[in-house]
């Protein structure tokens, strides 16, 4: 290999290396999400696991197949959707954007932390008073976060 080749391929090793080290101080590239999209998102999913709960609850009254198919179905949905919320706090909020340095971190991470709760607390229920408790978490964080 001559000098060159090896320059080239020597600094295409330096600059990968560095690359990753640069930007690994956020799991997104920085700028594109915003943090009210967030918690619309959240609040959207709320309302699907509010809605999954009313039907398993509706369903699980019948004992005919098609009813257990769409039974097992809304009981996925409500996971799926109460582990959606999960994620968002954890991958999107925890991750990145509460800051120990900020004044509010310790009530940023409490409200954080029961929105995670009440969500656990819907996948493992259909009771719609977990899902209203998800719902005030929700906005309980929202608040905290802004600072409103």
């Amino acid at each position: 290999m001559n000098k060159i080749a090896l320059t080239a391929v020597a600094a295409v090793i330096l600059i990968s290396g560095f690359q990753q080290f640069a930007t690994a101080h956020c799991e997104v590239p920085c700028g594109i999400y915003g943090d009210q999209l967030r918690f619309e998102a959240m609040l959207e999913d709320q309302s699907t696991v509010n809605k999954a709960m009313a039907q398993i609850t509706s369903l699980a009254a019948n004992s005919d197949a098609q009813s257990a198919n769409q039974l097992a179905r809304w009981v996925a949905t409500k996971e799926a959707h109460a582990t959606k919320i999960q994620e968002t706090i954890a991958q999107y909020f925890m991750h990145q954007r509460i800051k120990p340095k900020n004044p509010k971190y310790v009530a940023q991470l409490t409200s954080a932390h029961a929105v995670m709760l009440a969500a656990m607390n819907c996948k493992q229920t259909v009771n719609a008073e977990n899902a209203a408790k998800l719902e005030t978490a929700i906005k309980e964080f929202h608040k905290q976060y802004e600072g409103k």
